[in-house]
């Protein structure tokens, strides 16, 4: 009898065991299958992104926009195309990852791949605001130095540029904000570079606009009189 329960005994563990063993094999093998068609399916849809950007002709409305130059100045070259198609091309990559985790098993993993693919849209965020500050700011400056000249006053370049510069980190610092990299610190930043422009905005116009604001003063009274 205990011969019998003893071979029962290792029956069952032999039999758990290959049950076991049969289970992570599927597992296995289908987080590679379903990994392998993620790849395939993220190549796919990246190679449609990057030629439907290039179709619409993106890259010409960034250079039209002046944004070239600073792009070959950080030794980037503009190529929105390639840019979203590897970005639709890894977030996919990332999903079909995630799902594969899940299938074996791996939680840890799945969840710092969900919480990956929940903080891809605040640097996609980011990346827009960065761009839209670079846009305005060329715009900006360029209408700050024709109102400076019009108002034939000095160091229209000077506050061309200024303007930029302070546009553009501005927008720089809101990206760290979405980004949510040091937001208390940043959000001093801000609030200290808006008076620092404010202030330099006031002497600016007080050393170099007093004679025109005298004249329209002048004028005024003239009117008025």
């Amino acid at each position: 009898m205990y011969v019998q329960n003893w071979a029962a005994l290792v029956a069952n563990s032999l039999q758990n065991l290959w049950t076991g063993t049969i289970g992570v094999i599927a597992n296995i093998l289908g987080a590679l299958i379903v990994l392998i068609i993620g790849l395939i399916v993220a190549g796919g849809i990246g190679a449609l992104v990057e030629r439907f950007v290039k179709i619409i002709k993106l890259d010409r409305v960034l250079i039209g926009l002046g944004l070239k130059e600073h792009f070959e100045r950080a030794g980037i070259s503009i190529n929105t195309g390639k840019f979203f198609g590897k970005l639709v091309y890894w977030f996919l990559v990332v999903v079909f990852l995630l799902a594969a985790t899940d299938i074996l098993g791996f939680y840890s993993l799945s969840n710092f791949l969900r919480e990956t693919l929940l903080y891809i849209p605040n640097v996609i965020v980011a990346a827009l605001i960065v761009l839209a500050s670079i846009i305005v700011a060329n715009f900006l400056r360029k209408v700050v130095r024709v109102s400076v000249k019009g108002a034939k006053l000095h160091a229209s370049n000077f506050l061309g540029s200024l303007t930029w510069w302070a546009i553009v980190i501005f927008g720089f610092l809101t990206a760290l904000s979405q980004l949510g990299i040091a937001v208390a610190i940043i959000n001093s930043l801000v609030t200290g570079f808006v008076a620092m422009i404010a202030i330099a905005g006031g002497i600016a116009f007080g050393l170099g606009g007093k004679d025109y604001a005298a004249s329209l003063i002048s004028k005024l009274k003239q009117v008025t009189e």
